[in-house]
């Protein structure tokens, strides 16, 4: 997930042509819409990854989509979706928990030589006196964010689609192409869909099918990659001149056979991972103010589906540190801003993975200014989570533009059988993550809009008449400690 800026929107602006027919037919698209979207996202928790299932979860995340719908004659549609999202996540710079800026840690001790690791010496470190100020007393922790690399990055992601339907309107077919990248991270990605009106329009049945072909570009916990690049060799490299203490607080003999080591040496050996995914809805008008939809998906994975950026740390083992052995007693309270754990190993999760979720939408017309919306979904995987998915919406249309929304919803899913918190997995496991998004909790979230819609489009800007804006905002809480916000706000336009 993921400094806050806004980003610059270009719009660019296409045309569509029409096909001449001796008979008229009312085009799939009239003209060419254009949609922008934004939004702001940010959370906060204490169960972060990266640093084994406790520390900072915080992140900020600010996001902008637009999306060209063009006619290209009365029967198709070509679609183009771009996505860029740009983040900072607290979770993410502990990759790295030895680099972050000046502190009373590197400006205390006048020693430049190697001892010194990404600003920070841990020496000096060791012997300095606490204070409650994290910005006077700084070092390596889970509880603070990093100024490494990996504190921020940029996704980006494109996706052309191409729908046809057929001159009854009763078929339409399509495909659609995607690619994605982060810093550690690519995807491309293919689909095609077919559905099918019965019943004068009033039966759909949709059939959809996608492949993903992702990419790792895998970036691992400083600790376990300089211990392999160095040849396991603990006075060389990264950890030369860096004291390594033990639980006891006592330095470690980095030469005896009992000094920290992660207990695989082995990281990603399979940089790919493949998703296969297919879909079928069935939807039904009811009756003029009733409309029902049910779903079915199968989602399977394949590849190397753990994150190697995720630390893992072993109740049946040993701990070791680097910071000031002094705050190793409370290494797990957010107190501690100079101390951070070894890890004993990244997250390993099986290379297979099926997901089928199913569910049903219900939405009712109620009456002229007020109308239903529900969802419900039930999903179940292979490595032993279920979860329920439930929502209720209520558009109330307080005028002839404007229309207000409050929504809610629930979720509630049971833990994987490879999840546990921090330092309670067994070295003997095959498989652990202490990712809690894979573990046991309920989740809701609160939100309310507002819409605005000019069917006219009589408001304009240069070719573009105005139709729509949507501006919304959630809140979404978990019981694990995990908290977020996100509002968006959206513009839809028509090319004239």
């Amino acid at each position: 997930m993921k400094n806050i800026s806004f980003l610059i929107l270009i719009l660019i602006s296409v045309y569509g042509y029409s096909q001449t027919s001796n008979e008229y037919q009312k085009k799939v698209l009239e003209n060419t819409e254009v949609d922008l979207i934004s939004s702001l996202y940010g959370q906060k928790g204490d169960n972060a990854a990266v640093t084994g299932g406790i520390g900072s979860e915080k992140l900020s995340d600010l996001a902008s989509n637009i999306i060209v719908s063009i006619p290209l004659n009365n029967n198709d549609v070509f679609s183009i979706n771009t996505t860029i999202s740009a983040y900072t996540s607290a979770s993410s710079s502990n990759l790295n928990p030895f680099d972050y800026k000046s502190n009373s840690f590197n400006t205390s001790n006048k020693n430049t030589s190697k001892e010194s690791k990404g600003g920070w010496n841990a020496n000096s470190g060791a012997s300095q006196s606490i204070t409650n100020n994290p910005l006077v007393n700084r070092g390596p922790t889970p509880w603070l964010e990093s100024t490494g690399a990996s504190r921020s990055d940029i996704w980006v992601n494109g996706t052309f689609d191409y729908s046809h339907s057929s001159k009854s309107r009763n078929t339409i077919v399509g495909g659609n192409v995607s690619a994605s990248h982060e810093f550690d991270y690519y995807s491309f990605g293919f689909g095609g869909k077919l559905a099918k009106l019965f019943n004068q329009k009033n039966t759909e049945i949709d059939l959809k099918g996608n492949v993903y072909l992702d990419t790792w570009n895998p970036r691992y916990p400083t600790e376990i990659h300089s211990y392999i690049v160095a040849n396991e060799d603990l006075n060389s490299g990264f950890f030369s001149g860096v004291t390594i203490y033990d639980q006891n607080r006592l330095v470690m003999d980095k030469n005896s056979p009992d000094a920290w080591k992660p207990i695989n040496t082995t990281l990603v050996t399979d940089k790919k991972r493949n998703s296969y995914s297919a879909s079928l809805s069935f939807s039904q008008i009811i009756s003029k103010k009733a409309q029902l939809s049910l779903f079915l998906d199968v989602v399977q994975q394949k590849g190397w589906l753990s994150n190697p950026m995720q630390r893992v740390y072993f109740g049946d083992r040993p701990n070791f540190y680097i910071g000031n052995a002094s705050s190793i007693d409370n290494y797990t309270s957010k107190s501690n801003t100079d101390v951070f754990q070894l890890a004993d190993d990244i997250e390993r999760l099986p290379h297979t993975r099926l997901k089928v979720p199913f569910g049903a939408r219900f939405n009712y017309f109620i009456n002229e200014k007020l109308a239903l919306r529900t969802y419900y979904r039930y999903y179940s995987d292979d490595w032993g989570i279920n979860s329920h998915t439930a929502s209720i919406e209520l558009p109330f249309k307080i005028s002839d533009n404007f229309t207000i929304y409050p929504s809610y919803r629930f979720y509630t899913q049971t833990a994987a059988k490879y999840f546990a918190p921090y330092e309670q997995h067994l070295s003997t496991e095959k498989f652990y993550t202490s990712d809690y998004d894979l573990s046991k909790y309920n989740a809701s979230q609160i939100g309310f809009g507002i819409t605005y819609t000019d069917i006219f489009t009589e408001r304009k800007i240069w070719k573009l008449g105005l139709k729509t804006v949507d501006l919304k905002y959630s809140n979404y809480k978990r019981n694990t400690g995990l908290s977020a916000g996100i509002v968006s706000l959206g513009f839809k336009f028509v090319m004239n």
